[in-house]
């Protein structure tokens, strides 16, 4: 079994020029993060501090003052610093309505994206039109569509073309979850995990079975779309995870319910005030879950809630907390679909757990943990400031006043 290591992933990365990963922002300014709880997201937390920013990176972030001459001084007091959030799968294209949705994302506390699929062309113009100024936007990582019911030959041409435009993850590609993959969707899968390795390509795989998970982990792939909701995942199948060095995003809350939220949209408040259950798109729940585990009779049970919150621990458990990763995958009110994600993992992790889960599991899921996901020197100086303290409960991750990313201010709700 083959593992893209991060030597081999990293020269296609630098390949891309200017791409979002490793560009510095030329409009980065030279900061000071005075007066900061300062989260750094491997686990050390310091109490008041300064975070020192220059050329679009962190240079420091630690206890008591520093030398803050000449810099840009954002005062802290009171709020709390924390690398920005990375969604590595969610569903974004360009489109009419693709500025406010970029700015309510960065709003969320949002600086990286992993595209989740679509056309990879227009992941490519949504990407360019934020990193020429033309919008204000996370940091956009470009898939494309890969089809397992073609030919292994043409799994490998799509495969290729993809590489050719810069694009170097696939977007979610789903294998069947009951009663499993079929031997043709191994067969092609085989194919692109073999021609992605040639060509630096990231897969990305949908399974949302245990058995589909372990099918996918023994063709080869090491990066998990979500987390099993069909079934209870073992501890014999959440070691196998572990000791492939695989990553799982979860989506922890598929299946449940949000609680009394509303948003811009009416249709979005999926649990109104007349108490009555709704899906996350508004429909009755649990019937109206795509793909509904269901009785003999064919009802709805609701059990992905269930499944989801379970396995996402037993996975985590398996890999010493560095197998589970961070996505939210559906496209309502931003902060809608991030409380609706932190109330499900609430349940199984404490908040360090959390923060270990959104910022360096999910930069190891993208192979960028060398530049996101930790506040430490050296690394991209995206940072986020929450009102308050997220250490005593999530509702702190839902207040952010200021987003830099890559030492830019691109959001100032102070």
């Amino acid at each position: 079994m083959r593992v893209l290591s991060a030597s081999r992933f990293l020269p296609w990365l630098l390949s891309l020029g200017a791409a979002t990963f490793f560009a510095q922002n030329l409009d980065a300014q030279d900061v000071a993060i005075t007066n900061a709880r300062i989260i750094v997201g491997n686990g050390t937390v310091v109490a008041s501090g300064t975070i020192i920013v220059r050329n679009g990176k962190i240079v420091s972030a630690s206890g008591g003052t520093a030398n803050i001459q000449g810099l840009k001084i954002i005062d802290a007091k009171g709020m709390t610093a924390l690398p920005g959030f990375i969604d590595a799968h969610k569903h974004i294209n360009t489109g009419p309505n693709e500025k406010e949705q970029m700015q309510s994302l960065l709003e969320a506390g949002c600086t990286t994206i992993l595209s989740g699929g679509g056309p990879g062309d227009g992941n490519l113009t949504l990407r360019d039109h934020i990193e020429s100024g033309m919008i204000n936007g996370p940091r956009i990582i470009p898939s494309e569509r890969v089809n397992l019911r073609g030919t292994p030959e043409e799994a490998r041409a799509a495969i290729r073309a993809m590489a050719a435009k810069g694009i170097r993850h696939t977007g979610e590609i789903a294998l069947t979850p009951e009663p499993g993959p079929t031997p043709q969707e191994i067969e092609v899968l085989k194919a692109v995990v073999d021609e992605a390795e040639k060509v630096g390509v990231q897969v990305n795989i949908h399974a949302v079975s245990t058995t589909a998970m372990v099918a996918a982990i023994d063709a080869g792939v090491h990066r998990l779309v979500h987390l099993p909701n069909k079934d209870w995942t073992s501890r014999e199948a959440a070691a196998k995870v572990a000791s492939t060095n695989s990553i799982v995003l979860g989506l922890i809350a598929f299946g449940a319910p949000i609680i009394d939220r509303e948003s811009a949209a009416p249709a979005q408040v999926v649990f109104p005030r007349d108490n009555s259950p709704r899906f996350r798109d508004g429909k009755a729940w649990p019937e109206a879950i795509v793909g509904a585990n269901r009785d003999p009779q064919g009802r709805a049970m609701g059990t992905e809630a269930g499944y989801t919150i379970v396995n996402a621990r037993t996975i985590w458990d398996a890999g010493g907390g560095n197998t589970l990763g961070f996505c939210t995958d559906q496209n309502y009110a931003d902060l809608v679909v991030l409380e609706h994600e932190l109330k499900s993992y609430n349940i199984m992790f404490s908040m360090q757990d959390i923060f270990k889960i959104m910022g360096p599991n999910t930069a190891e899921y993208l192979h960028m943990a060398d530049q996101i996901g930790t506040l430490e020197a050296g690394k991209l100086a995206d940072i986020i400031l929450l009102d308050g303290n997220p250490l005593e409960g999530i509702q702190y991750m839902l207040k952010t006043k200021v987003v830099l990313k890559g030492g830019k201010v691109v959001i100032d709700k102070r």
